[in-house]
């Protein structure tokens, strides 16, 4: 990298991050004194690893709906295009440790759960590709490793 390019991610050396992890990419203060907070939550290693697409998509179903109910500051959760996390965006939370907790209590509920939530033509783009089991093993794989989820490199 020989320039500062505008988005953050393109900034970061991905050799040497060590996922899993979570990770303040950084706080956008509005003009009315609100701060958004952007994670970085990084399941698999970059470039060596990567969330099936029906797994991924199906845990990103599972976080949206769940994750909500942890918390009211939650503004999005969304998955990486490179597959290997989600960017989680919360509007006026600054506690880095109830982060790490919401997450924790959200990927659990992945795991209790019984079906993908709004897994229908109706409500998602891509209703036939989805695996509720694929949701499951990356959220225990996550899950796995939450001692180690503060340490980045």
């Amino acid at each position: 990298m020989t320039q500062k390019m505008n988005v953050e991610s393109f900034n970061l050396d991905h050799t040497k991050v060590k996922a899993p992890y979570v990770r303040l990419v950084g706080i956008t203060e509005g003009a009315h004194g609100d701060k958004v907070h952007k994670y970085d939550i990084r399941f698999t290693q970059p470039n060596k690893a990567h969330m099936e697409m029906d797994g991924l998509h199906s845990i990103e179903h599972l976080m949206a709906e769940n994750i909500r109910n942890h918390s009211d500051a939650v503004l999005d959760i969304g998955p990486m295009g490179c597959q290997t996390g989600f960017y989680l965006s919360l509007i006026n939370h600054d506690n880095y440790d109830e982060v790490l907790d919401m997450l924790e209590k959200t990927l659990k509920d992945v795991l209790e759960a019984t079906e993908v939530p709004a897994c229908n033509e109706v409500q998602c783009g891509w209703a036939a590709n989805h695996s509720l089991e694929g949701a499951k093993e990356i959220a225990e794989e996550m899950l796995k490793h939450k001692d180690a989820w503060h340490e980045v490199f």
